[in-house]
């Protein structure tokens, strides 16, 4: 398990970064929010993410070719499953002052999300884990969720 300066200061950065953005587009801007992000970016995502996608990398070399790439895009896609997604949700509740409207829902809309934005997920994982030399993997990832958080933000009056 590894926790690098590197990875906590894309986790500070670029997930926040998604975020704003998102929280803009939805005018539910909020400075805690914000600053919670940044937290769990640089706290809960530098170290998690990044260590999973070692073990991906670690359990994936008794693969070659298609289904290499099958099994890094399967376990990355299912990594950011629907629980990754409504903890996610949750946890920008909490930081926006709405810890009160944090129910069930959330899992439901999270499973939502999941499913409607899976075309999306698998391209963009498969682009990481089999595109991406793997140190650049947090990054790209990170980048992705940028584009996925806005997605979201853009999708969730139809949820």
């Amino acid at each position: 398990m590894k926790y690098s300066v590197k990875d906590i200061i894309i986790g500070a950065l670029v997930f926040p970064a998604g975020d704003l953005i998102a929280a803009f587009i939805t005018g539910d801007f909020c400075l805690m929010r914000l600053i919670g992000i940044i937290l769990v970016g640089a706290i809960i995502y530098a170290f998690e993410i990044p260590n999973f996608f070692r073990w991906i990398e670690k359990t994936s070399s008794k693969y070659k070719g298609i289904k290499l790439s099958i099994y890094k895009t399967s376990l990355s896609t299912l990594y950011f499953n629907p629980l990754w997604i409504s903890r996610h949700m949750a946890l920008i509740m909490w930081f926006s002052g709405k810890s009160n409207e944090i129910s069930t829902e959330i899992f439901y809309q999270g499973l939502l999300s999941f499913i409607f934005s899976l075309p999306i997920t698998l391209a963009g994982n498969f682009m990481v884990q089999n595109m991406l030399h793997f140190k650049y993997r947090f990054f790209g990832s990170a980048l992705f969720s940028v584009v996925m958080a806005v997605y979201y933000a853009l999708s969730m009056e139809y949820l």
